[in-house]
């Protein structure tokens, strides 16, 4: 089998954009994949659509790829539309990848768009409602609480549940269990936003471009403790692409910019019980596609991953090997992760600072890496980067993400 190749990639600045609309953003982040890549629209022979809130927030419940590619001049090729929660995207990346690995094509588009600030608040709180089970709330809340039992939130650190979105108290939970189970603290956390928001001065295209301490990290307003709001995502706006071509046609553009897609596995949780770490969808994924791309969680050079909370870049950096399980929030805390470090993660600043607008996050990861890996990141540039691995997980389905997709690089 040949090899895949990303050819060219797009993304807007991430943020509160009430006066841009879906068809926009994908305009701005498609036609940067293609100026990028030096290729024309008819270049494209799939496309594969990434978008989670234009049918709550607006009624486009059905084909928004064919209105807002359509808009922008594709017509005639297969257009498909792909939700699967925070790792659409990334699905959308993978399945741009498939075809052309079946044959189907030889140039595929993937882009990721989505709009999640509305005038109304509450509605855009209801877009996490979904990411669960519907039928199966009580059972996965009851499941969520037990994953924190013993580690109780501290007097006068208390948030009023309209205040949060139910994600915030997932990964509180998560992170309360990490702290019982492996004696992590918040300071640890704290020093993970605090690296992330110290990435992001250098990102332009990030939400947030402001640099926090620890300390000030750890007296921001509490959100569901041990998180504080430094700690976690917020809505977005935005959007992102990248082009991905076969070996065969990689002449037809600019092959000098070329990064090649070493692997990339989407993979689903299983039931398991909480101590079970290793069996984590996560960590599974990334075993996988280590074993696909010949290569170790060693031979990385950089690495994007879900920082929806702080908690989550702790988990991640365990599941994909960059550390002993427990030991997460021990590398970020010595410097391990930062750029610069033995293994720099999220130089884009991360979720937290960058946003994190669901639709488009996968993709963003994909863009960030494919910057580093042609060195041309300017001040956040990790230096000699050769290898890159992206972890962009989704959804809730008893105590793990519901899914979870992994994607390595490589120059």
């Amino acid at each position: 089998m040949s090899g895949i190749y990303v050819i060219g990639v797009g993304m807007t600045p991430f943020g509160r954009m009430l006066d841009k609309s879906v068809k926009d953003l994908t305009r701005e982040a498609v036609s940067q994949a293609l100026a990028d890549a030096g290729a024309a629209i008819g270049d494209v022979g799939a496309a594969y659509f990434s978008n989670t809130t234009q049918g709550l927030l607006e009624g486009q419940h059905l084909v928004p790829a064919q209105m807002a590619l359509r808009d922008m001049g594709f017509e005639g090729i297969p257009m498909s539309n792909v939700e699967n929660a925070c790792a659409s995207a990334s699905t959308a990346f993978q399945h741009a990848h498939m075809a052309i690995k079946a044959g189907v094509t030889d140039v595929a588009l993937a882009v990721g768009v989505d709009k999640m600030y509305h005038a109304d608040k509450a509605r855009s709180f209801e877009i996490f409602d979904g990411a669960w089970d519907v039928h199966e709330v009580d059972r996965t809340l009851a499941n969520l609480a037990a994953l924190g039992e013993g580690m109780e939130t501290p007097a006068g650190q208390e948030t009023p549940a309209g205040q949060r979105s139910v994600f915030m108290d997932v990964y509180a939970a998560f992170g309360k269990f990490h702290m019982k189970t492996f004696g992590s603290t918040q300071a640890q956390f704290a020093a993970v936003a605090a690296k992330n928001h110290r990435h992001s001065v250098h990102n332009p295209l990030s939400q947030y471009q402001d640099p926090y301490s620890v300390d000030e990290v750890l007296a921001a307003r509490a959100i569901s403790w041990p998180l504080t709001l430094p700690m976690c995502s917020p809505i977005s706006d935005g959007g992102s692409a990248a082009l991905l071509c076969s070996e065969d046609a990689l002449g037809r553009f600019d092959k000098a910019r070329a990064v090649e897609i070493l692997a990339c596995v989407l993979a689903t949780g299983t039931n398991r019980r909480p101590d079970e770490v290793e069996r984590h969808v996560t960590h599974r994924a990334a075993n996988q596609a280590f074993e696909v791309a010949g290569l170790g969680p060693d031979d990385m050079s950089v690495a994007e991953v879900h920082d929806a909370t702080a908690v989550g870049e702790v988990t991640q950096t365990e599941n994909l090997g960059f550390c002993e399980f427990g030991d997460g929030g021990r590398i970020a805390e010595a410097g391990d992760t930062t750029i610069g470090g033995r293994i720099p993660v999220n130089p884009s600043g991360g979720l937290e600072s960058k946003g994190h607008p669901i639709g488009a996050t996968g993709l963003a990861q994909i863009y960030e890496l494919t910057t580093q890996l042609r060195a041309e990141a300017g001040p956040r540039q990790v230096e000699g980067a050769k290898n890159a691995i992206a972890e962009n997980a989704g959804g809730i389905y008893g105590i793990e993400e519901s899914v979870a997709c992994i994607t390595i690089l490589g120059r």
